[in-house]
């Protein structure tokens, strides 16, 4: 039994040891009690394997360690398989998540990642190489980080965005990707 353990834990480490792991914020929180303030640390972390698969998690906890160790083993539980075109995304999307909201584009290759905290970590960890975004809300590093979540969860290959929308494809696929679609 205690072998079987064990082979399970060093399989879980190699499974880790593949995925990046970012922390995105780390926040010291007070609660007011009757003897004063009570301190808690709130982290936010994104786990990614840089080939399309990511995850965001938000741990709270008395201390750092604890609060990073249950951000990470939510993310990785979240962790959610994104629709990329080579080193971008399919075609442009907007998100929201509380007051947070994030506007995302495609870039052609060698653009690389025009973005700030919350979004840049999220993309990178997904493997995103070219990308133009921009943060309309909150900046609660939080909220942008979650909505950039839910804007790649929300992605969809260009042909069938094109097919719900009733647009050619044509009008969808990134201006570079264009010769390819004839071929």
């Amino acid at each position: 039994m205690a072998k079987r353990e064990r082979r399970s834990k060093e399989r879980e480490k190699e499974e880790r040891d593949d995925l990046v792991e970012r922390v995105v914020h780390l926040a010291r929180t007070a609660k007011v009690v009757q003897g004063g303030r009570r301190f808690a640390f709130r982290a936010v972390v994104v786990v990614g394997d840089q080939k399309g698969r990511v995850g965001v998690g938000v741990g709270k906890a008395r201390e750092v360690p604890d609060a990073i160790r249950k951000a990470s083993d939510q993310a990785r539980k979240a962790m959610v398989q994104i629709s990329l075109l080579g080193s971008t995304i399919p075609h442009a999307i907007e998100a929201n998540f509380g007051a947070g909201r994030v506007l995302l584009k495609p870039a052609s290759p060698g653009t690389g990642v025009i973005a700030g905290g919350g979004v840049r970590a999220v993309v990178e960890a997904c493997g995103i190489h070219d990308i133009l975004s921009k943060s309309l809300g909150s900046d609660n590093i939080l909220n942008v980080a979650q909505a950039t979540f839910v804007a790649l969860q929300e992605l969809q290959d260009f042909r069938r965005e094109a097919q719900n929308r009733g647009v050619d494809p044509q009008h969808l696929a990134p201006f570079w990707y264009k010769e390819e679609i004839h071929a």
